[in-house]
């Protein structure tokens, strides 16, 4: 017994020490996918193609399976990704497009600005789309290094054409400028045909690779926002026409190759104990583009939509130091947490303005009494507040919104129709109906009560263009004057 007690005591000593002594902060690396849908990864269910290396992670780690995007569509979720918040709480919405005349405030205080000021190096690799004016880039909003695009890969003249072969695709979008490749805040090259694109995955892992071995000595954030497997798909010839299932699984293969390099650098720096790599997506899949798209699993819908395919994501926390191996967590979180969890790790002072996120790291020691997260709110398009859930319950309220289920999708990476629909208010239990077919709310009027009690409160304080509610702690996107 006195054995067992030693045992226990020292572990919480180590544990404590990270959070304690100044060079022993945890690096983080915090993996961003784009458009990888909840059932894109084996442990999820993925189909003609395996991800060992991203199972790994769960094996060594801890897999979440109710964790949630702040948002269905790309840059509204990764402004709540590095803020904290629900993006239209600071005026991000949508995905911003080329010279878009906003971005992320820099008066917005963001995990690399805090992590920076707590003694951090700080990197961003991959897709950014935050704003592309020079004052919103990356390098302005608290990250040393900056490897990648400014936006989304489809946002050049090709648009989401891919095309094998040597003749450049045709082009399709009119007054697009090319995709440009920034390294720091100066652009060295254009993408400017589809074998560009395929280089995409591996020059992003090995500048974060670069950037992992460069900073050994002290403790860094790496924010790697893979462009992949968001359309039109690239991949290398070390991986084009390995898996079953064609191109996607290959992008997938590659991916999943992305994440062996990053854990091989950490090992070969002796910082696997002391790392916690978090891996996610920015939203579900985009289903209408059928085999070049992903899965979401079995839910409703796909990004865009604020039915779960739109927003459950996967996610994958591994931190050798602190969360057990092999534990699966199925309490309420969302990528907005992860601000204050880091916060809280390395005993830094949270925002001075609100956010939304919440600490979610007792749930990470494994402590699965505790329930951090009360409530998600599914935010989009122009304030729409759509839907809330609790640990069990999702209430949706009427709304428009664009349906993938209508119509069979496209076929050899051509976009498949979409039609307009239009919900009423529903109640869905998603304890045992995550697809969202049966509406419930006769059978539990409480639970609607207690939903339609918290949206109130919500369009209180952020607004709701659905009922014209105005909200009374929002703040506005930085503007180009």
């Amino acid at each position: 017994m006195k054995k067992e007690l030693l045992i226990s005591f020292t572990g919480l000593s180590l544990v404590a020490n990270c959070f304690s002594a100044k060079n022993d902060k945890p690096n983080i690396v915090l993996i961003y996918m784009d458009d990888l849908g909840y059932g894109d990864i084996a442990v999820t269910g993925a189909q003609g193609y395996q991800t060992p290396n991203i199972d790994q992670l769960g094996h060594d780690g801890m897999v979440f399976t109710q964790f949630y995007s702040p948002c269905a569509v790309s840059s509204a979720s990764r402004a709540g990704l590095l803020t904290g918040c629900y993006p239209n709480r600071i005026g991000i919405y949508g995905a911003l497009q080329p010279k878009s005349k906003v971005g992320l405030n820099p008066k917005e205080e963001n995990i690399a600005k805090i992590l920076k000021a707590a003694g951090y190096k700080t990197a961003m690799v991959g897709k950014w789309h935050l704003g592309d004016a020079p004052q919103f880039m990356p390098t302005k909003q608290g990250f040393d290094a900056y490897f990648g695009l400014p936006y989304s890969n489809d946002m050049w003249p090709y648009g989401d054409v891919v095309i094998r072969g040597e003749n450049a695709p045709e082009v399709v979008k009119k007054n697009t400028p090319q995709l440009p490749l920034y390294d720091g805040e100066k652009v060295t090259r254009f993408i400017k045909t589809q074998a560009d694109q395929d280089e995409l995955t591996t020059l992003y892992t090995e500048r974060a690779v670069n950037f992992i071995k460069e900073n050994k000595k002290s403790p860094f954030f790496l924010y790697l926002a893979h462009s992949m497997p968001h359309i039109p798909l690239g991949v290398s010839s070390k991986f084009r026409g390995k898996s079953e299932l064609g191109i996607y699984g290959d992008v997938m293969m590659e991916i999943d190759w992305s994440i062996a390099e990053i854990v091989k650098a950490l090992k070969e720096i002796g910082a696997t104990e002391n790392t916690l790599i978090i891996f996610t997506s920015d939203n579900g899949p985009w289903l209408n583009y059928g085999d070049n798209a992903g899965s979401a699993g079995g839910l409703k819908e796909a990004k865009m939509t604020s039915f779960e395919g739109g927003q459950k994501v996967p996610c994958i926390m591994k931190w050798p130091a602190v969360i057990p191996d092999g534990k699966i967590c199925n309490k309420l979180a969302s990528a907005i947490d992860i601000l204050p969890t880091l916060c809280n790790i390395t005993e830094s002072k949270l925002p001075v303005n609100k956010i939304d996120g919440v600490n979610i790291l007792p749930l990470l020691k494994g402590d699965f009494d505790v329930t951090p997260r009360q409530f998600l709110y599914y935010y989009y398009g122009d304030n729409d507040l759509r839907a809330v859930r609790d640990a069990r319950f999702k209430l949706v309220v009427p709304h428009g919104y664009r349906s993938y289920e209508g119509n069979l999708p496209g076929v050899d990476g051509k976009r498949g129709k979409v039609i307009q629909q239009k919900t009423e208010m529903a109640l869905y239990d998603l304890r045992r109906d995550q697809g969202e077919r049966y509406d419930v709310q006769s059978i539990f009027p409480e639970a609607v009560m207690r939903l339609t009690k918290a949206l109130e409160d919500m369009r209180q304080d952020i607004g709701d263009s659905l009922t014209g509610s105005i909200g009374k702690n929002v703040r506005p996107a930085g503007k180009v004057e």
